[in-house]
């Protein structure tokens, strides 16, 4: 790549929305703003995440698989976890390369000072420390008489201790992706007009439960709750948008349109759609709690109205990103980077991404699956949030492309495929290796770095 071409980035990650919520994948809810995106640029079908929002926002900013870094679960509040300081984040790639750089809304990777936003890499951050699920915590009688502070919305800038700003509570919620807009709006115009080129990171709550929306967007949809909050959803990207319209810098900037992971399993109006693919979210191995939805555009440069069958996976964002900026340098060598340059193929210059294959961990660190080219071999499966993980007696095998649902095991019923295993266990022993040379880091460790 050009290293004299400095791209703004806008990356906006939707949580727990589904590979089937908008338009342009087939929803039911009108996303055009969306769907714009996709239209201008590239829609990614074969786009996998983790099944978890820490996990996935992890391996996002990262570059690893959330294993190796101690982020494969969830943190329930008070327990140790979030991203080891150690860690060089997407953020930090952008700052090095003289970007300045902004998170906005939900952090979820650490809540304890020097595991914060602006700990890493970020110059300026509002939002909540942890999960949305914090808003609907004061409406109950038993955590009030507990004493324990109310959740709270924060902000901060490099370098300085953040503050709170305001309790979040479920009215909190229902206007936090405004003002996470509104912020986003106002770094991009200062960006524009001190000509600096930046990152901005917008984690919107939106649609994660307690569900609820803007007071403008109540019943907005007709399709229910979960549907008028994949309506707010559009317009706060659309504002953003037309913020980059307004700056003069829509042409010389990449936005990203996102989810960290599948839509709830819950029926009717309060669930969304993922797509033709089995499980939601915490369902791995099944491809419906991996595969989500991602658009991406950068005008005169991402060839517009294009569809991508190729694997891209959360872990390729920091690398890519780097190829894009010419700063491939400053990608770490010191420790396991998962992820995969695949600038060319967004750029549509090269048919392949450079990716046949990903790895799935359960949150116990253990391997679930593993994707290799239109193959899934399962190892371990689980049918819902509330299910056990059970090991399989024989590793289980589908066809992705004859069968997207996960329901034909070919291994049982043909037993020919045997061949598959070959390719699949010499990934596996690829990162068996890789971890005896690396160890993974333990969840709420305070690494200091491989020595």
């Amino acid at each position: 790549m050009n290293p004299s071409a400095k791209p703004n980035v806008v990356f906006i990650l939707a949580d727990n929305l589904g590979w089937g919520d908008l338009g342009c994948y087939g929803g039911t809810v009108a996303t055009p703003r969306i769907d714009s995106i996709a239209a201008d640029g590239l829609r990614l079908d074969n786009y996998t995440v983790e099944a978890q929002c820490t996990p996935t926002r992890s391996a996002l900013l990262t570059g690893r698989l959330p294993v190796r870094s101690g982020t494969s679960i969830v943190p329930m509040p008070g327990q140790a976890g979030g991203l080891a300081p150690w860690e060089y984040t997407l953020a930090q790639l952008f700052s090095d390369a003289g970007y300045a750089t902004a998170a906005y809304g939900k952090w979820h990777l650490g809540e304890e000072p020097g595991r914060l936003p602006t700990d890493q890499g970020f110059d300026e951050w509002f939002g909540i420390k942890n999960s949305s699920d914090e808003a609907g915590y004061s409406a109950y009688e038993q955590f009030r008489a507990l004493g324990e502070p109310e959740p709270q919305e924060w902000e901060g800038v490099r370098g300085e201790p953040v503050r709170p700003v305001g309790v979040f509570d479920k009215q909190a919620k229902d206007l936090g992706d405004e003002k996470i807009t509104q912020r986003t709006i106002g770094f991009i115009e200062r960006q524009a007009k001190a000509h600096r080129p930046f990152f901005v990171y917008v984690a919107m709550y939106q649609v994660h439960p307690p569900m609820g929306v803007h007071p403008d967007f109540v019943r907005k949809s007709g399709g229910g709750i979960y549907a008028d909050s994949v309506a707010e959803l559009d317009h706060r990207t659309g504002q953003i948008l037309d913020a980059l319209d307004r700056a003069g810098v829509a042409d010389d900037t990449i936005v990203v349109f996102s989810s960290d992971n599948a839509t709830s399993p819950l029926a009717g109006a309060h669930g969304g759609s993922n797509g033709p693919w089995r499980g939601d979210f915490f369902t791995p191995p099944y491809e419906g709690s991996y595969r989500t939805a991602a658009v991406i555009r950068w005008p005169g440069r991402i060839p517009a109205g294009r569809r991508s069958q190729e694997m891209f996976c959360a872990v390729d964002w920091l690398p890519t990103f780097a190829g894009i900026i010419g700063e491939s340098g400053r990608v770490p060598t010191d420790r396991p980077i998962d992820g995969i340059d695949a600038a060319e193929h967004l750029l549509g210059r090269r048919e392949s991404s450079g990716r046949d294959s990903v790895l799935y961990f359960g949150i116990d660190g253990r391997l679930m699956s593993v994707k290799w080219k239109n193959y899934k071999v399962i190892f371990r499966t689980s049918d819902g949030i509330d299910r056990p993980i059970t090991d399989v007696q024989m590793p289980l095998v589908f066809d992705l492309i004859g069968d997207p649902g996960e329901r034909f095991n070919i291994w049982e019923h043909a037993m020919d495929v045997g061949w598959v295993f070959r390719p699949v266990y010499g990934l596996i022993k690829q990162y068996q290796q890789s971890v005896a040379k690396y160890r993974n880091i333990e969840t709420g460790e305070d690494f200091p770095g491989y020595r």
